[in-house]
C-alpha cells in the first residue's frame, strides 16, 4: 500500500500520524530547489524512528535541475550516509563507509562484487542506516521504474505476524454515508474479521475510576481500494467500520505488540482557534453537525459549541486548513462558511502557592468538603496530583473521583484558558455516611479548584514557536531583524555554502502570517519548518482572555443547577 501525505507544513501531524502505520518510505526532493525545511523535518521523523527509506531527486526535466547539487545540498542538511544508485563508485564508497570489513578491502585494492555491495546496501537500508538514492522526472515517468525496483529491492516487507495475538493502531478516519464512520487500521499483528466482536474503552467510571468498556461489532473491513475485504490481516492497511468514535491513535489489542518506533500517544496541538459562521443563521445546526463530523475524522480540528454565545469555535492548525475545511464543507455538505480572523490558544497557571475550598453541602442530598493546595509547577510538566488525605477520612473511589474531575476543574481558568503547570494535592476531605450523592465529589471539584485558582493570581502562557529558517545569505540579516520585532530570539546561525540555517524561538501570535512575509523578503528563496517549543508567560495586555463556556463554578447556586441537571441527562460539561 502507498500512502502519500501532504507536503505542506499546516498537516505536519498527518505526515506524524502517517509514521504510525509505515514499514518504509519514499522521500522526494526536488532536483532544482533541492532540500526545504519542510523535508528535513520529515527525513530526521524518519530517521529518528529508524525507518528505511528511499530517496528520489524528482523534476530533473526542469530547467537549472543538478542531480549533484542536490545530492551534495542533501548529504550537508539531511545525512551523509546516501548512497546514489545513479553513480557505482559513489554508492561502492557509501556502502564501504558502513562496513569497516568492506572498507579495509576497498582500500587494499581488491575486488569487490557489486553483487556483494548490493546485498550490503539492502541490509543497510532495511536496518535504518544508509538511504539510496535515485534521480528522475515523474512527470515524464523517467526513473521510476527504478524507485519501483529498488522498493522492491531494498526496503522491507510488511511487518506483522498473523499467528500472534491482536495488536493495530487507528490512524486515521473517515465518514461513509451508508456505513457511517469507518477508520483506517495498520494490523501489526493478529487479524480482524467482519463481525467480530472488540471491547473499546467508553470513558472513566466516576463512580471507581475505572476505564469503563463496550462492545462493539466490525460491521465491514474495506481494503485501501474501497473494495469489501471481509478480514484485515497482519501487515495489511484498511477501513473498519462499526467501532463508532474510537480514537485516532488508539491500540487495538495488545501494545506490546507495536513496533518500538510506534507512539500513538504523541499527537500535536491545534495552536490557533477561529469561530466558524454559517452562511445564514437558520444553517447553524447544519454547520455544528457538519463540523463535528470532520472533527471526527481529524483529530487536528476540534470544534466545540457555546450554547449560551451559540457560537462554534474551532481548533485549527493554520490558515492552508481552513482554506481546505471551507472547500470541503461546501462539497460535501452543502454549506457556506465565513470564518473569524485565527487567534491564538493560550494556557494560564498560577502565580503563587494557594488553597482552595469547597463546602458542598446545600441543597440536601449532597456533601462533598475539600481542601486543596495548588502550587506553580515548571514549565512543561503539566498537572500533577497527590493526595495526602487518609482512606479511613475518604474513600478510595471518592479520591478516584476527585482525581477524574481534574480535567474538567482545568479545563478554563481564571483567564477563560486551560490551566497547565500545578500541583494539586488533596489535602482534606469529608464525605457523609446518609446525605453523599454517589457523583458529588465530581460536581464539586471545580467548586474547590476554581476557589484555589482565585485566590492564586493568574499568569497568562502563550505558546512558543522553534522555526528553522533555511535562507539566502543575503536575507539572514532582515530576518534575523524580523525575528526581533516578533519578540523572538535567535538560537543558532549556520552557514552552509551559499545557504544559512537560522533557529529561532517565536511566540505564535507574532509569527502566523510569517510564512507569506518570508516568502516576499526572500524571492521564494528561503522557507521554514516549525515546531512547538513550549509555553512562556506573557504580560496580559499582550495576549488575551476568552469568554467562559458554561456556567462558572464559583457562581454556586448557578451551577449546582446546571451541574445536577447535566449528570441527570448523562453529560457534564459546565
Amino acid at each position: 500500500n502507498l500512502i502519500d501525505t501532504p507536503g505542506h507544513v499546516d498537516f505536519s501531524a498527518e505526515v506524524e500520524r502517517s509514521l504510525w502505520a509505515l514499514d518504509a518510505a519514499v522521500l522526494v526532493i526536488c532536483g532544482v530547489e533541492g532540500v526545504q525545511p519542510q523535508t528535513e523535518a520529515l527525513f530526521h521523523a524518519l530517521r529518528e524512528q529508524k525507518i528505511p527509506t528511499v530517496l528520489f531527486f524528482n523534476k530533473l526535466d526542469r530547467e537549472g535541475a543538478d542531480a549533484d547539487m542536490a545530492l551534495e545540498g542533501a548529504k550537508k542538511l539531511l545525512s551523509p550516509d546516501i548512497a546514489p544508485l545513479w553513480d557505482d563508485q559513489a554508492a561502492l564508497e557509501a556502502v564501504c563507509n558502513q562496513d569497516d570489513d568492506l572498507m579495509e578491502r576497498y582500500l587494499m585494492g581488491e575486488d569487490v562484487s557489486m553483487a556483494e555491495v548490493t546485498d550490503k546496501l539492502r541490509a543497510l537500508c532495511r536496518q535504518g542506516e544508509l538511504y539510496p538514492a535515485l534521480k528522475g522526472s515523474a512527470l515524464r515517468d523517467e526513473g521510476i521504474t527504478a524507485v519501483l525496483d529498488a522498493m522492491v529491492d531494498c526496503l522491507p516487507p510488511p511487518a506483522g505476524e498473523a499467528d500472534a495475538a491482536l495488536c493495530g493502531v487507528v490512524f486515521a478516519a473517515q465518514q461513509d454515508r451508508m456505513l457511517g464512520r469507518g477508520v483506517w487500521v495498520r494490523l501489526y499483528s493478529g487479524q480482524l474479521e467482519n463481525r467480530a466482536a472488540l471491547n473499546l474503552p467508553a470513558g472513566v467510571d466516576p463512580l471507581t475510576g475505572e476505564e469503563k468498556l463496550v462492545q462493539r461489532k466490525i460491521t465491514q473491513i474495506r481494503s485501501v481500494a474501497g473494495q469489501d475485504a471481509g478480514a484485515l490481516h497482519a501487515g495489511e492497511i484498511g477501513v473498519v467500520y462499526g467501532l463508532g468514535d474510537i480514537a485516532i491513535g488508539h491500540v487495538l489489542g495488545d501494545n506490546a505488540l507495536l513496533p518500538r518506533r510506534v507512539e500513538p500517544g504523541r499527537l500535536r496541538t491545534p495552536l490557533m482557534t477561529v469561530q466558524a459562521i454559517p452562511e445564514s443563521p437558520d444553517k447553524m445546526n447544519d454547520l455544528r453537525a457538519a463540523l463535528m463530523t470532520l472533527s471526527g475524522e481529524d483529530p487536528l480540528l476540534k470544534a466545540t459549541y457555546t450554547r449560551s454565545l451559540n457560537q462554534l469555535q474551532l481548533h485549527v492548525m493554520g490558515a492552508i486548513q481552513l482554506e481546505i475545511l471551507e472547500e470541503e464543507l461546501q462539497t460535501r455538505f452543502g454549506l457556506g462558511v465565513r470564518f473569524t480572523k485565527p487567534a491564538v490558544i493560550y494556557r494560564e497557571t498560577i502565580a503563587q502557592p494557594t488553597e482552595g475550598f469547597v463546602a458542598y453541602t446545600m441543597p440536601k442530598p449532597c456533601w462533598a468538603i475539600m481542601r486543596f493546595r495548588i502550587e506553580p509547577a515548571p514549565r512543561g510538566s503539566g498537572v500533577t496530583f497527590v493526595s495526602e488525605v487518609p482512606v479511613r477520612e475518604l474513600s478510595l473511589h471518592y479520591q478516584h473521583q476527585v482525581e477524574q474531575a481534574l480535567p474538567l476543574a482545568l479545563g478554563q481558568g481564571r483567564l477563560g484558558w486551560q490551566v497547565t503547570d500545578v500541583k494539586i494535592t488533596l489535602t482534606e476531605g469529608n464525605s457523609h455516611q446518609w446525605h453523599t450523592h454517589p457523583l458529588d465529589f465530581i460536581v464539586a471539584t471545580p467548586m474547590g479548584i476554581q476557589d484555589g485558582l482565585r485566590r492564586g493570581g493568574n499568569v497568562l502562557l502563550e505558546p512558543i514557536l522553534s522555526i528553522r529558517f533555511l535562507l539566502p545569505a543575503d536575507c539572514v540579516g532582515r530576518v534575523m531583524s524580523d525575528v526581533a520585532l516578533m519578540r523572538g530570539e535567535v538560537t543558532s546561525t549556520i552557514t552552509q555554502g551559499e545557504r544559512v540555517i537560522l533557529t529561532a524561538l517565536v511566540p505564535v501570535e507574532s509569527s502566523m502570517d510569517y510564512a507569506a512575509t518570508l516568502a516576499a523578503v526572500t524571492g521564494g528563496r528561503g522557507g521554514m519548518s516549525v515546531a512547538l517549543h513550549g509555553y512562556r508567560e506573557c504580560p496580559l495586555e499582550l495576549g488575551a482572555t476568552t469568554p467562559r463556556r458554561g456556567v462558572d463554578p464559583l457562581d454556586t447556586s448557578k451551577y449546582i443547577l446546571a451541574a445536577r441537571s447535566a449528570l441527570e441527562g448523562g453529560i457534564f460539561d459546565y
